[in-house]
């Protein structure tokens, strides 16, 4: 029986194959300094206030949005999408923590990482539990605040808004905006004593440089597998990682 052909980068001599690399390299670098300016205008971001009260249920119970430091002066909360009526979290939010490793140095530099989800706690220590994970876990299902930090949508609580678009710029630009439900997302706040400050909010693809896997597999011939990445005729393809 013939072996199936497999799709591959072309072959060539050491020699080509430096000169390809040396070209890449400093398309590369130009890149890392284009992402540490846009990293310097993200410590610049100025912050809004959080003046409204939110509750959590968390692992020691009743919370607020202060308990959710810990203590330290930064917070970030992830998003996960988890619907209250489903019994499982989003294939794509239990990816990205799967792949989470040591966040260690988090704490050294003064900030926490927590899990949000609009799910009863029940539910999220349940899944929890069944996939080793330590990090804190917290229900916001009492609370309006998934929805103001547009990761839920649902137009008879909050105004239709994702990755800074409304329902009319969806509209505008021939995009169906999300319908209601669970959107991936992750935000984060700063502490001054006792008051709270919104500093930063990210959706959709811009979450994707936080998931190490993805940056692991962007190394490599065959990428992500994903149709966005214009890979070449026969390149391996993935509708989800799930």
């Amino acid at each position: 029986m013939t072996e199936p052909k497999i799709p591959h980068p072309p072959i060539v001599t050491y020699e080509e194959w430096l000169t390809a690399r040396k070209a890449l390299l400093a398309d590369e670098k130009a890149l890392t300094r284009q992402r540490d300016a846009v990293n310097a205008q993200r410590r610049r971001l100025p912050m809004v206030r959080v003046d409204k009260r939110y509750v959590f249920d968390g692992p020691t119970g009743e919370a607020s949005l202060l308990d959710l430091f810990e203590g330290r002066r930064q917070l970030i909360v992830q998003h996960f999408m988890f619907d209250p009526d489903r019994e499982s979290g989003c294939p794509s939010c239990t990816a990205h923590v799967n792949a989470l490793g040591d966040l260690t140095l988090l704490a050294r530099c003064d900030t926490t990482y927590v899990l949000v989800s609009r799910a009863p706690l029940a539910k999220l220590e349940g899944y929890k539990a069944a996939r080793g994970w330590r990090w804190p876990w917290y229900s916001s299902n009492r609370s309006d605040f998934n929805y103001d930090f547009h990761a839920s949508q649902d137009e008879t609580r909050a105004p239709i808004e994702y990755n800074y678009l409304t329902r009319a710029e969806f509209e505008a630009r021939g995009e169906t905006p999300p319908s209601r439900g669970e959107v991936p997302g992750m935000s984060v706040f700063f502490r001054i004593d006792d008051d709270v400050f919104h500093s930063y909010s990210v959706y959709a693809r811009g979450l994707e440089g936080l998931t190490n896997a993805f940056s692991l597999l962007d190394l490599t011939p065959y990428g992500r597998q994903l149709d966005f990445e214009e890979s070449p005729p026969g390149w391996p393809q993935r509708p989800t990682y799930g």
